[in-house]
């Protein structure tokens, strides 16, 4: 479509805050674990740092409970002043040291991360880019941009924040139970008892918790969806005073999130008051048992001091894990969500025999062409035209008639299930897409611009052209004298969707950008429904003489645009019902002359 290169420069499209939610836990955590681990597989040499250096802070957290006890059994009860200064200074060396660890493990980690997510990233917006115009048909984009944003967001939380500190609960959990048993097999046995009440705790709050939250997520998307279009549809909500009856709609979906998320939450947050009665449960046993055994000469009382700090580091692990879970089923549901998306098949790809497209003549044949968006339900039937060099066309009929679906299976943009469209005697689909748009210039009604400068945005249509080049095809697009009158003239930079502009200026600067591109086969979809008259008189003069020498399709329903075609096709159901040129087709009486009254003569059809 385009004569510069293909790819989206760096900067220009649209920007979307990120909307919050919670995810529902993943279908397949081993599937997605395991693709999530390609993206780490190039860091193995800093993720086998970052787990040393996790086992030496580790190792030195569990060193602070052992030398607490040699401190009360040798030191304290021996009155050796020098000897239990030693042991302080060891205990700060080591607490310090594994204070270091954390913080060096956790800066490593968060760096790996960070390049896997950004790998991560490019892969699924570059997926993005190649999928057909359907696939974003049937998603939002609301719905795609969480994909980019939430669920991305959760896979970070986890790998950045939650890979160190899961592999350090597991260590720590291992070293106090070997420490526990090595010495004293009483004491470590009494400790576990606290094992499976904490995990029947972990489970059943787990179980009521990821339910509350998958319903959260559920009455979060229409909450979101509700706030998404308040905001794009502000113009026609103040014009139709609809904002009182907007903010009702608000405040009830608000209130439905209110209550679901106070359920879901409650049930989050007893894990922490739990494990906080579980580890004073856990504390009143040791020093039970404890004693009994210390009065009974089986243990020091250095032993019993130990086992308490050590039973109060296992505690903090398991409602560590405890915490984790519901962040790590989140980031898997994240993955599988992301995957999802770059699983999808992309646009039809080119056949292998496809070949590039060089200069072309023009000539363009629709034959027996059928497209249906759904099964059984064909919306282009049967479609036969052919389209001389130079010729210009212009497609009219109804709302609804296929005028625009017949554009996009010349563009490729959707692929038609049979019959075949032919370029200068060449099918289509042994061309490469990105040859045959690069042919074709597309004016669309509804324009689109980027968040980027007037410039910019006129150079779209060819990244390589020159300042002067940007400027003239500004002045045949008559949008030069507008441009220079903006605060910034060709360096003003525009608002989201360019809201900054008229819908009338973004037609010209839309236009401005197709004459830059210099195709050999224009497409125009109603380009000048938002113009006025008077500005529509200059801009026709500009399209005719882009238009020379160029085959031209337009899409129209202005009398001025039509009555210089060199022939009309009259569409109506998918299907050509008449064509000609614009005064046979009125003489005929038919359907052209009845749809022509209706429109420019005030009838009714």
């Amino acid at each position: 479509m385009n004569r510069g290169p293909s790819t989206v420069r760096a900067g220009l499209g649209p920007r979307s805050p990120a909307v919050p939610g919670k995810i529902e836990k993943a279908q397949d955590s081993r599937r997605a674990l395991r693709r999530l681990a390609v993206y780490l597989r190039p860091f193995r040499s800093a993720l086998a740092l970052v787990i040393a250096l996790v086992l030496v802070y580790t190792g030195l957290g569990l060193a602070g409970p052992y030398l607490i006890g040699v401190a009360i059994d040798r030191f304290i009860a021996g009155e050796d002043a020098a000897g239990l200064l030693r042991v302080a200074g060891l205990m700060l060396v080591a607490y310090l040291l594994n204070a270091l660890g954390q913080v060096a493990a956790n800066w490593l980690m968060a760096r790996v991360s960070q390049q896997a997510l950004r790998a991560l990233r490019d892969d699924l917006f570059a997926h993005l880019q190649r999928l057909s115009l359907g696939f974003f048909d049937r998603n939002p984009a609301g719905e795609l941009m969480s994909r980019l944003t939430n669920d991305i967001d959760a896979i970070n939380q986890a790998v950045s924040q939650n890979v160190t500190a899961l592999l350090a609960s597991v260590l720590s959990l291992g070293g106090i139970l070997a420490a526990m048993f090595v010495l004293n097999a009483w004491l470590a046995l009494a400790t576990l008892l606290v094992v499976p009440l904490m995990a029947w705790f972990a489970q059943f709050v787990a179980r009521y918790t990821r339910r509350g939250f998958r319903a959260l997520q559920k009455d979060l998307g229409h909450l979101n969806g509700l706030m998404e279009e308040s905001i794009s549809g502000q113009r026609v909500i103040l014009a139709f005073r609809r904002g009182g009856a907007v903010l009702q709609s608000f405040r009830e979906q608000n209130q439905v999130v209110f209550g679901v998320g106070v359920h879901a939450n409650s049930y989050a947050l007893l894990l922490m008051p739990l494990t906080g009665v579980l580890g004073n449960f856990f504390v009143i046993v040791l020093a039970g048992l404890g004693g009994w055994l210390a009065l009974a000469g089986l243990v020091t009382v250095g032993t019993i001091a130990t086992f308490i700090n050590y039973g109060q580091n296992f505690i903090q692990p398991l409602r560590q894990l405890a915490n984790m879970y519901n962040a790590i089923q989140a980031a898997l549901a994240g993955a599988e969500r992301v995957f999802d998306i770059i699983d999808t098949p992309i646009e039809a790809p080119d056949l292998p025999q496809a070949q590039p497209l060089a200069a072309i003549r023009g000539d363009v044949r629709f034959e027996n062409v059928v497209f249906g968006y759904g099964p059984g339900t064909p919306v282009i039937k049967n479609f036969t035209l052919a389209v001389k060099a130079g010729e210009t066309i212009a497609l009219v009929g109804p709302t609804g008639a296929g005028k625009t679906t017949i554009i996009n299976l010349l563009t490729r943009f959707y692929e038609f299930e049979s019959g075949r469209i032919t370029i200068d005697g060449r099918d289509i689909r042994t061309i490469r897409k990105a040859d045959l748009r690069h042919q074709l210039g597309l004016v669309l009604q509804d324009t689109f611009l980027f968040s980027d400068t007037v410039m910019e945005n006129i150079r779209f249509g060819h990244l390589d052209a020159s300042d002067a080049a940007c400027q003239q095809a500004a002045e045949l697009a008559e949008a030069d004298h507008f441009i220079r009158q903006l605060p910034g003239g060709y360096q003003t930079h525009l608002s989201e969707r360019a809201a900054n502009l008229s819908q009338g200026q973004r037609q010209l600067l839309a236009i401005a950008r197709v004459i830059l591109a210099d195709p050999a086969i224009l497409i125009l979809d109603e380009a000048t429904s938002s113009i006025d008259t008077r500005t529509e008189a200059r801009l026709q003069k500009a399209l005719l003489r882009l238009m020379a020498g160029r085959t031209s399709f337009v899409i129209a329903h202005r009398l001025s645009t039509i009555r210089d075609a060199d022939r009309v096709v009259v569409v109506n159901a998918g299907e050509i019902v008449e064509q000609g040129s614009h005064t046979a087709l009125l003489a005929r009486h038919g359907f052209y002359h009845h749809l022509y009254q209706s429109q420019f003569k005030g009838l009714a059809i």
